[in-house]
């Protein structure tokens, strides 16, 4: 597909918080306009504090699943804020 986004991954698993929210800014830091970023989280306050954040910061949360014990979140960049 010639119109895919770059996906990139964040294992933040096993941490809490805000260990999940602040490796998920230093993540995001590092992308470009429009890349997509999947964030694992184990800690249960990340399914709020990371879409928070996000909105804040002009980032799009496209998806959050839960699956098991994991909360996984689909942003993407947006660095024209």
């Amino acid at each position: 597909m010639s119109n895919a986004k770059t996906a990139h991954q964040l294992d933040a698993r096993r941490l809490l918080c805000p260990l999940p929210v602040i490796r998920t800014q230093d993540a995001i830091a590092q992308l470009q306009d429009g890349e997509l970023l999947t964030v694992t989280s184990t800690d249960p306050g990340a399914k709020m504090d990371i879409p928070s954040w996000c909105r804040i910061n002009g980032h799009e949360v496209i998806e959050i699943k839960e699956q098991d014990y994991e909360i996984i979140i689909t942003i993407q960049i947006n660095t024209q804020n």
